[in-house]
């Protein structure tokens, strides 16, 4: 878990979960994680990971005034 998110980060972690909610249609959302296959948690982390950093980029590609160098 993250310790307080800034705005930024909250936001993109909103961002993230469509195209991880995408996957998991795929997968199937009754699936347990239990259950899941070694590459779709992969698949799923990757995702997460991706659309949450795709967000940031965003973010700061639409506020210049932020240093894009200051980790959120």
């Amino acid at each position: 878990m993250m310790v307080d998110p800034a705005e930024a980060e909250q936001a993109a972690i909103r961002s993230a979960m469509k195209p991880v909610a995408e996957i998991m249609e795929e997968i199937g959302w009754q699936t347990r994680l239990a259950d899941l296959s070694e590459q779709q948690v992969l698949t799923l982390i990757e995702v997460a990971v991706t659309g949450y950093q795709d967000a940031l980029r965003e973010y700061i590609a639409a506020n210049p005034t932020v240093d894009p160098e200051v980790p959120f």
